[in-house]
C-alpha cells in the first residue's frame, strides 16, 4: 500500500504574523479578501500569536457591472477596489491596519517581506508579475495560492516558488501553478476579449454568478488546513460547476510526474512557452546559416 505523501508547514508561520499579499480583487479576490478576515479571526481564537497581515494589490476601480457577481455596493462605484475592501477589512477587524495598494504588479517586483501570494487574476501577465516577483526574491522559498476560473470551471492550486538565486531545489517542494500550465504565464497568449462587461447581465454571460465564490471557498479551505494542520496530503482542486465535480490534486511526485515536472535537486526555471518556441526557432535559423557557411567554403 502506498504511503500518504503530505507537505509539512514552515512552523516559522506558526511564530509571527503571516505576512500576505493577494493580487486582485475583483470577482474571486474581493470574496477571498471576506475569507482572510475570517480566517484571521479563527486563527488567533486558536492561539496563533498574530494572524494574518494583508495587503491587497489592484489597480481596478469598482464599476456597475461588478455589483452583483463582486464583493461590492453600488455606493463603491468609482473607487478603487482595493482600498473598498481594506478599509472594509480594517473596520471590522481589532488591532490590525491591512494594506491597500491600487497599482498593477510588476514583474521587477520582490515580493521578499511576503509568505504567502495569493492570486486571484484573471490574466497571464499578471500570473508572470507574482512569479518573477517571488523568484526575485534574496533567498528562501514561499508559497503562491493560485486561483482561476473560466464561465463554470476553475483550479486552486497551492505551489511553492523559490529565489532565482537558488541552485538546488527540494525533491517535495509543492510544484507551482506555471510548472503544472506553464501557457498560465505566458503573456503573449493573452486572450484579446478583455473588455470590461458594461452590465450585471453582460458579465453574467461570460461567468457563472457563484463561480468566484466557490473557488475562493477552497482557496481558503485549503489555508485552514494548512495553517491549523500543518500539514497537507491535497494542494488544490480542479472544480466544474456544470458536471457538480471536484477533482484533488494530490501532494505526490508521481502525478506532479504526469504535468512533466522534474524533481532531480535542480532547480528549473519556469519559461513562457512562446519564449522557448522563440528561442528554438532563433537556434534553427543560426544552425541553417552556420551550415550554408560551411558549405560555402568547402565549394
Amino acid at each position: 500500500m502506498n504511503q500518504t505523501k503530505m507537505h509539512v508547514l514552515n512552523g516559522k508561520l506558526m511564530t509571527h504574523a503571516v505576512n500576505v499579499l493577494l493580487v486582485g480583487a475583483g470577482g474571486t479576490g474581493s470574496r477571498m479578501l471576506e475569507k482572510l478576515v475570517a480566517l484571521h479571526r479563527a486563527l488567533l481564537a486558536k492561539g496563533h500569536p498574530a494572524g494574518l497581515d494583508v495587503t491587497v494589490v489592484d489597480p481596478d476601480t469598482v464599476s456597475t457591472a461588478n455589483i452583483g457577481r463582486q464583493a461590492f455596493y453600488p455606493g463603491d462605484v468609482g473607487r478603487f477596489k482595493s482600498d473598498v475592501l481594506v478599509n472594509r477589512a480594517n473596520m471590522a477587524l481589532e488591532g490590525v491596519i491591512w494594506k491597500s495598494e491600487p497599482a498593477i504588479l510588476s514583474t521587477r517586483a520582490s515580493l521578499d517581506r511576503f509568505d504567502l501570494v495569493i492570486g486571484a487574476v484573471d490574466n497571464r501577465a499578471a500570473r508572470l508579475a507574482i512569479l518573477r516577483g517571488l523568484e526575485n526574491c534574496a533567498s528562501g522559498t514561499r508559497y503562491w495560492l493560485d486561483t482561476g476560473n473560466r464561465a463554470t470551471d476553475g483550479q486552486v492550486v497551492l505551489g511553492q516558488v523559490t529565489s532565482r538565486r537558488k541552485v538546488n531545489d527540494d525533491m517535495m517542494r509543492l510544484p507551482h501553478i506555471a510548472e503544472f500550465y506553464a501557457d498560465l504565464i505566458d503573456a503573449s497568449a493573452e486572450d484579446k476579449d478583455n473588455t470590461p462587461s458594461c452590465s450585471l447581465a453582460e458579465a453574467l454571460e461570460k461567468q457563472s454568478l457563484y463561480i468566484n465564490p466557490t473557488v475562493s471557498d477552497f482557496a481558503a479551505n485549503l489555508l485552514w488546513k494548512l495553517f491549523t494542520e500543518g500539514r497537507l496530503d491535497t494542494q488544490g482542486v480542479f472544480i466544474n460547476l456544470n458536471r457538480m465535480m471536484v477533482t484533488p490534486l494530490r501532494v505526490d511526485p508521481e502525478v506532479w510526474a504526469r504535468f512533466g515536472i522534474v524533481r532531480d535537486g535542480k532547480r528549473r526555471k519556469v519559461e513562457q512557452p512562446s519564449m522557448v518556441a522563440k528561442r528554438r526557432k532563433k537556434q534553427q535559423v543560426q544552425q541553417v546559416q552556420q551550415e550554408r557557411q560551411e558549405e560555402a567554403v568547402t565549394a
